[in-house]
């Protein structure tokens, strides 16, 4: 549901939505062509349907991205703070994983096969965060569903307990949500036969005794939790609150789970290292592999010891973990020259500073136009949201968010060359962003806010 948005003047916001979306057309003929062009074959007229979630009153199509730029097909160079959701966080084609991936093509792509990359992919995902025994697998959503299965075989516990607003790709069990405090399935989830809530427990994020009380029952395997929610707009964790939380959870005998396919952006080691979460099993996705399709996960020597014994117990046979593709060669050549090259120390100050300037300058414009809107900031990841204080859980999270609002915001800053996430409002600096890039972003959300917003003096 959408907030009531103080201190917007909606009658003028929705005439410059009108506006802005003509501006788009007329800039964008060739997105358009290709897009009308794309509808005779393509579901929805593009490759994936999520892909019409944009702002634009049709699909904008890109030539190339190189760094913290791309280039549309009409020729527009835009200034990109969103990354492919993380995807590109490091950058669009970095050139060590692009020259190694060019490398790579010329000696083979999959075999089924390790190859050298793989033993030295594993050293530095050890030696940087922290957990000793690596897997591998395509997507993040791959990832999760893996660990899930490896943690119900080896404790012998079927349910998985979640956190409402989160995002853990598309793993089935975890799109059940709290309605007025009630599990509730999500009613957006396409092809659903069972009930999610079968096997997956729901409770809000940061509160810890209904932690406890969700344990108690003594059925659930894992926990799967990001550390800070990212999907539904960011909501931090309270001051104290993994550390007791990480105490419940080794308490009741579940495992956690933590997936930073998002909060990688806190630094080299994810959240997880920089806060001392030392979780059973680590999940990351998007990022890992520099834009080439790919996730890990890790886990402590005692996980490994009880994974090993789950696998030699059971029947021979597939275990429904893994794909013909996972760790392909090309995978392990990007992974390894990204995390040697690319996620460096060096280039996380970079970040963290531009992140800084950027939740700074958004401040100060909201700060001008009197909005009763907040920053929030996760090392190089920065978020504006629609309420004077940061909310605690997904409950409140999802009050304060305004789709309307959101989309003017997003197509007003697109018109001007600046691409953030189409879905909430973040956004994320890599490697190449500059203080320009930043300030230009700045000032164009200035611009949009003064558009927009009632006068200071109209204002309640």
């Amino acid at each position: 549901m959408a907030s009531p948005s103080p201190g917007i003047d909606w009658i003028k916001a929705r005439a410059l939505m009108a506006r802005e979306r003509e501006v788009f057309a007329g800039r964008h003929p060739r997105s358009h062509a290709l897009s009308q062009r794309a509808e005779r074959h393509l579901l929805y007229g593009v490759p994936l349907h999520w892909m019409i979630d944009w702002p634009t009153p049709f699909s904008l199509f890109v030539e190339s991205a190189r760094g913290a730029r791309f280039r549309d097909v009409d020729g527009h160079e835009c200034v990109d703070f969103c990354l492919g959701d993380t995807g590109a966080m490091f950058g669009h084609a970095p050139e060590p994983v692009a020259r190694a991936v060019a490398a790579q093509c010329a000696k083979g792509f999959t075999t089924m096969l390790p190859s050298e990359d793989a033993a030295v992919v594993g050293e530095l995902l050890a030696a940087r965060f922290g957990l000793p025994c690596w897997q591998f697998a395509m997507t993040a959503s791959d990832a999760n569903r893996f660990v899930i299965r490896w943690a119900r075989a080896i404790t012998g516990r079927d349910k998985v307990l979640v956190f409402n607003g989160c995002y853990h790709g598309t793993v089935d069990d975890v799109f059940v949500d709290l309605v007025d405090g009630q599990p509730v399935a999500r009613a957006s989830l396409l092809g659903q036969v069972y009930d999610p809530r079968e096997h997956t427990v729901v409770v809000e994020f940061n509160d810890l005794g209904a932690l406890e009380r969700a344990l108690a029952a003594g059925d659930i395997a894992c926990v799967l939790a990001e550390p800070a929610l990212t999907n539904i707009g960011m909501v931090l964790p309270d001051p104290g609150y993994w550390q007791a939380a990480r105490q419940i959870i080794e308490r009741h005998g579940a495992l956690l789970v933590i997936d930073e396919t998002h909060t990688i952006s806190t630094g080299p080691g994810g959240y997880s290292q920089a806060h001392g979460l030392a979780p059973d099993m680590f999940v990351l996705g998007k990022p890992v592999g520099g834009g080439v399709p790919c996730a890990v996960y890790g886990f402590t020597d005692t996980v490994a010891a009880r994974m090993k014994q789950a696998k030699s117990s059971a029947v021979p046979g597939h275990s429904g973990i893994g794909t013909t593709l996972t760790a392909n060669m090309l995978a392990m050549a990007a992974m390894r020259a990204n995390l040697e090259a690319v996620m460096t120390d060096g280039a996380y100050r970079h970040m963290f500073i531009l992140a800084e300037r950027l939740a700074t300058g958004l401040r100060e414009a909201i700060a001008q136009h009197q909005l009763p809107w907040c920053v929030t900031q996760l090392g190089a990841r920065t978020e504006f949201q629609f309420t004077p204080t940061p909310p605690r859980n997904g409950s409140e999270a999802d009050a304060i968010l305004n789709t309307e609002l959101e989309q003017l915001i997003h197509l007003y800053l697109l018109n001007r060359g600046v691409l953030i996430t189409p879905f909430h409002n973040m956004m994320l600096v890599c490697p190449e962003t500059t203080a320009a890039d930043v300030d230009h972003l700045i000032a164009s959300f200035g611009g949009c806010l003064a558009e927009l917003a009632q006068p200071v003096e109209n204002q309640p």
